[in-house]
């Protein structure tokens, strides 16, 4: 594992800008400060020496090129990550550092230890005894989830132009924003990124590899009630609320993100407001398997019509729309990407965890767009909210497995 000097100071950087995307904007980006930070992204290459440096107005997307170095061919790899977190408190991120964690004890993000990071309730934690932490302070999340692989790509360009030895052929960079909210890869432009393959550098622990996503969809449900004065209400008022859950108490019990894991999916209600007079609801499905994900979509249009069957004219409206497909479809026709990740991580040392992600990536849409892209882990841990922490040696190592790949696909082409 090297030492890459840069990299914690731009990861501490990166995460004290706030940039949580924001799903009810028709802008792209989809927030102001995610157009800030990625000017400043763009200069950062600039100052690195990149070629090609440019912020795309069309899709919110900053790229660059570190041209070969070499005397002949080999493919162009693209290296990948999003500037936005997630829908939780990103203002005043505070990042504590736990030096030598010992696997075993509690850690307290904020001083009255309201929050706590525990083994017992976060396994995971055992994973790190020797390692340096980097938490929150419990009031925000950390925002791992990408800047941890916005400044591992960095510090590996920044290692390469440091070390001109090093050969590699020519290496696409792009930060892109709003994957959070499912639409910042709607818009990548392909053929300007002109890569034969690329890597989203956006997974969780040491050694995920990760080419198998659920197949996703969301809906809006809006409920429109009748509200009149409660004493003369019956046979006449229309409580959009009870509707909202008697829709809600109809889906199957065992089948919510907190009651599954492996391939099961999911229903997942992200919100609920409402009235008597009027109500909405948020949710998303999730399907590993695309008949399954057309499946739980009919179950939805099939309970709408079911409900508004009971009155004289429709109450529920829905909107529903697919988001991304698993990307295995793809990957399976171009496994030798996943194989040269594979190689690069066992060469290191580090098993590849390639279990199917219970999730998506902007590699799920860039893969059916025609550029494979699967994901390589970025170190995270608890993801999206004040529980999120990372290692400082595992996102060394994440670099470690960047510049890997570069060396096998200058040694074996």
């Amino acid at each position: 594992m090297t030492n890459y000097e840069d990299l914690i100071p731009r990861f501490l950087k990166y995460v004290k800008t706030e940039t949580r995307s924001d799903e009810e904007s028709n802008t792209v980006p989809s927030a102001p400060n995610e157009v800030t930070f990625l000017h400043e992204l763009e200069q950062e290459l600039n100052d690195l020496g990149l070629a090609e440096v440019k912020y795309n107005e069309a899709n919110g997307y900053v790229t660059g090129l570190l041209p070969s170095n070499l005397d002949k061919n080999v493919p162009t790899i693209g290296f990948l990550a999003h500037v936005d977190t997630a829908d939780f408190n990103a203002n005043g991120v505070n990042p504590q550092f736990v030096e030598n964690y010992d696997g075993q004890s509690i850690i307290k993000l904020d001083p009255a230890g309201d929050f706590v990071l525990d083994p017992a309730e976060f396994p995971s934690l055992k994973k790190y005894a020797g390692h340096t932490l980097i938490t929150t302070d419990g009031s925000t999340l950390l925002g791992s989830d990408d800047k941890s692989g916005v400044a591992e790509i960095m510090a590996m360009l920044s290692y390469l132009l440091a070390h001109p030895e090093i050969k590699h052929g020519d290496l696409k960079v792009g930060f892109g924003p709003d994957e959070e909210i499912g639409t910042g890869a709607d818009r990548f432009d392909v053929a300007d990124f002109d890569a034969d393959f690329a890597y989203t550098v956006d997974g969780g622990p040491l050694g995920q590899l990760e080419y198998e996503t659920f197949s996703a969809a969301a809906f809006k449900l809006h409920i429109q009630g009748k509200n009149v004065h409660p004493s003369g209400a019956k046979g006449i008022m229309v409580n959009a609320i009870q509707l909202g859950v008697d829709f809600q108490s109809a889906f199957p019990a065992n089948e919510t993100p907190e009651t599954t894991e492996g391939r099961e999916g999911y229903y997942h209600l992200l919100s609920f407001n409402g009235t008597v007079e009027e109500a909405d609801l948020d949710y998303i499905i999730r399907d590993f398997e695309t008949t399954g994900l057309e499946a739980r979509k009919q179950f939805v249009t099939d309970l709408v019509a079911k409900m508004n069957a009971q009155f004289d004219e429709p109450r529920l409206t829905l909107k529903m729309w697919d988001q991304y497909q698993n990307m295995i479809d793809v990957m399976k026709d171009h496994m030798s990407v996943v194989q040269l990740a594979e190689r690069a991580m066992n060469a290191l040392g580090i098993t590849p965890d390639e279990e199917p992600v219970r999730g998506g990536t902007d590699g799920s849409k860039i893969s059916f767009m025609g550029l494979p892209t699967p994901n390589i882990f970025a170190g995270g841990e608890n993801m999206h909210g004040r529980y999120e922490y990372v290692s400082t040696q595992v996102m060394s190592q994440a670099v470690d497995v960047l510049l890997k790949i570069n060396e096998l696909n200058v040694t074996e082409n």
